[in-house]
């Protein structure tokens, strides 16, 4: 089982955490979890975009003018693409754009990407996160005695109102749930900070 260091939140030591490795020792699957993330992606996609064709397109069908002897270019009615107005070439229209993965194949996906996260030294685990007051510059401050410039992923547990307050105006700092933590704000962020408690709420529910 993989031993850590643990780290209050001015980046000094103040103890040690053995992790599970159930959750953070895990062989790294790229394809699944290219899979995952993919699916995530897609899933977040509204596919309502929608536009008219030249069949859809209110008005008449009458022709503009006559077939020949104007000098001008033969039309069948003004709804066509090349007037103003008229309707849209293959005129994108509402789809679904979801892709399913299983629920099994998200777990091991999760548990991979942390395991990778772990291994590239880029997880770090945070005795607990408490913050002077609400405000941005001590939410700041913390990523700044870790000198993460780069996006981080903050997974804590329990009511963290004060903490989702300070973090909302960083950039690159994304404060969530353990229970709602996903393969893809893993991977997409550089480094991971992830509290005591958020540690035993995941390997609680992924050593099911």
């Amino acid at each position: 089982m993989p031993k850590v260091k643990v780290y209050n939140i001015k980046a000094e030591a103040c103890g040690t955490m053995t992790l599970s490795d159930e959750v953070f020792g895990v062989e790294y699957k790229e394809a699944l979890i290219h899979d995952v993330v993919v699916a995530y992606l897609a899933n977040q996609r509204q596919g309502n975009k929608s536009t008219l064709t030249r069949s859809e397109v209110r008005g008449h069908h009458k022709k503009p003018w006559a077939q020949k002897h104007t000098g001008r270019a033969r039309h069948g009615d003004t709804k066509a693409p090349q007037f103003t107005g008229g309707g849209v070439v293959f005129a994108p229209k509402p789809r679904d754009f979801s892709l399913k993965v299983n629920a099994k194949a998200k777990r091991v996906a999760f548990k991979s990407a942390l395991s990778q996260e772990l291994a590239q030294q880029e997880l770090t685990v945070l005795d607990e996160v408490k913050l002077e007051a609400p405000k941005t510059k001590y939410a700041q401050a913390m990523l700044d005695a870790f000198k993460y410039t780069k996006p981080t992923l903050l997974v804590v547990s329990g009511d963290n109102a004060d903490l989702l307050r300070a973090s909302a105006n960083i950039q690159n700092l994304l404060v969530v749930d353990a229970k709602l933590a996903n393969t893809y704000e893993v991977v997409a962020s550089t480094n991971v900070l992830i509290t005591k408690d958020a540690v035993k709420a995941i390997e609680e529910a992924y050593t099911k």
